[in-house]
């Protein structure tokens, strides 16, 4: 079994069309909401990535099947004065879960991150994904807070409606 993980280039056809079948798989888990993207968000998402200096998308290939992806977004910590990097999503295809994959796929972001000096990593996990929670534990990770007396943060949301 050949793993490789590789920077996508968003203007590759071959990654341009890993990168549509993979977040396709991720909507269609019910930890992606459950439901396909419509095929025009997964033949452009690739270009639109492209057209953004701060997205970073890494993809894994086992024996040159597409089997992971780590989309990533640059940010900036005004409390660090530092870049952050945020997870947007991570994906592995559900038959190759259990192999380590995503530990990998996070390991090459923290690389990416530390070349750019970044002060930190950031990512959204569902409450009820402990499979998920416990591997990112494992790797470091916890809920964001500043003062424990505080509590931790929430993520929300606000969806607009386009005119």
């Amino acid at each position: 079994m050949n793993t490789e993980i590789i920077t996508a280039d968003y203007h590759n056809p071959a990654h341009a069309k890993a990168i549509g079948y993979l977040m396709n798989c991720y909507a269609r888990d019910p930890m992606g909401g459950g439901a396909a993207l419509p095929g025009e968000i997964t033949e452009t998402l690739a270009s639109e990535l492209g057209k953004r200096d701060y997205a970073i998308t890494l993809l894994c290939f086992i024996d040159g099947e597409a089997v992971g992806l780590a989309n990533c977004f640059e940010m900036f910590s005004t409390f660090a004065g530092k870049p952050l990097l945020n997870i947007h999503d991570l994906v592995i295809v559900e038959q190759f879960r259990g192999r380590g994959l995503s530990t990998k796929l996070l390991a090459a972001v923290e690389g990416i991150a530390r070349e750019r000096g970044c002060c930190r990593l950031t990512l959204e996990v569902l409450s009820d994904n402990h499979p998920a929670k416990a591997s990112y534990q494992k790797l470091g990770f916890s809920n964001y807070q500043l003062n424990p007396e505080h509590g931790h943060a929430l993520f929300w949301q606000k969806t607009l409606v386009q005119n």
